[in-house]
């Protein structure tokens, strides 16, 4: 049993660590093309923070054989709109409120309207087709709906490279280029190269599928030695390993006040995993969502709801607001434990 829980850690380990690699040469790519903060917030950061929550049912579904670990692999999908529409949005919202208190900004967040607006708006609409059409016109529609939500979110990527945005507020130095300074490698005042950046990001994306196949195989086993239904264990705990510490990118862009690139990593990456995870789920499990695995989506939809309300009517965000859907998670676990 020790060395299964070491396992886990050791495959979250890895996954945690190459995200940062990964999303580190991401946001170096929307820099070196002069992408906008929309673009690298919402698409690069966005993909590749969420990357890991995304490799986790892939790995889960088609790597292992058995219901539990299908089982695993719809609780990853499901868990990652749920932690981030809960509590991703409770860390931005508490961030900004101890920023606000210590008198570095003001108490609200400063983002871009359309952004995201637009966001929410594919995400509401593709998140609760995913949920509802199966369950009330059954089997028959999960394949047309799979492709359908992929070319939703092509369509949405369309329109965020189109759309309206200021340039890039934050990017980091490239590792690979800083490790490459430190051998000797004249680096002062000069842009990474391409290839090295495609490295970064290609080794990352090896060692997170590594990762993740092992966090899946040990998950499984500590699961069943705890008699905790799979599904839920992956809803609760993968996402919370996985998801929330990467956000801790959006926590550090609140605190300095970029709000657009933080706000935007995380609905970003809600439009994200409301596609292509979720049509995995739909073309290869049998995707039938009740009790709390249901209870999850629809909440996440109605912290989604609630935001795109809030956006539509005040045209800003109030970090109560953020705070609020966070607390929605409190609801799910209060349910889960009176049942």
């Amino acid at each position: 049993m020790v060395i299964q829980i070491a396992l886990l850690l050791f495959g979250l380990t890895m996954i945690l660590a190459a995200a940062e690699f990964f999303t580190n040469g991401i946001e170096e790519i929307g820099r070196k093309f002069s992408f906008s903060q929309a673009v690298v917030g919402s698409i690069f950061a966005a993909v590749g923070t969420a990357l890991p929550e995304t490799i986790l049912p892939m790995v889960a579904i088609f790597l292992y054989g058995g219901h539990s670990s299908k089982e695993i692999g719809v609780g990853a999908i499901l868990g990652a709109p749920f932690m981030l529409s809960t509590l991703a949005f409770f860390l931005v919202g508490a961030t900004s409120s101890l920023a606000a208190l210590k008198g570095k900004r003001r108490f609200e967040l400063r983002i871009e309207v359309r952004s995201v607006r637009r966001d929410m708006v594919f995400f509401v609409a593709m998140y609760s087709s995913a949920v509802a059409l199966p369950i009330f016109l059954g089997e028959a529609v999960q394949v047309p709906l799979a492709i359908a939500l992929v070319f939703g979110y092509a369509f949405y990527a369309w329109l965020t490279f189109r759309g309206e945005s200021a340039g890039i507020e934050h990017a980091g130095d490239m590792y690979f280029w800083k490790a490459a300074g430190r051998l000797g490698v004249p680096t002062d005042g000069k842009a990474p190269p391409l290839l090295l950046i495609l490295l970064q990001v290609g080794i990352s994306l090896g060692l997170m599928i590594g990762g993740a196949h092992t966090f899946v195989s040990s998950l499984e086993q500590v699961s069943a030695r705890f008699g905790m239904d799979p599904l839920l264990f992956a809803l609760l705990l993968a996402p919370i390993a996985t998801e929330l510490p990467e956000k801790f990118n959006s926590v550090t862009w609140t605190w300095k006040g970029r709000d657009t690139l933080a706000v935007g990593n995380i609905t970003g990456a809600m439009v994200f995993q409301s596609t292509f995870p979720v049509s995995v789920g739909l073309v290869f499990t049998e995707w039938k969502l009740t009790g709390m695995a249901l209870f999850s989506a629809l909440i996440a939809i109605t912290s989604s709801v609630i935001l795109l309300g809030t956006v539509l009517l005040k045209k800003r965000i109030s970090p109560l607001t953020m705070l609020f859907c966070g607390c929605l998670y409190l609801l799910y676990a209060i349910v889960l434990v009176v049942r």
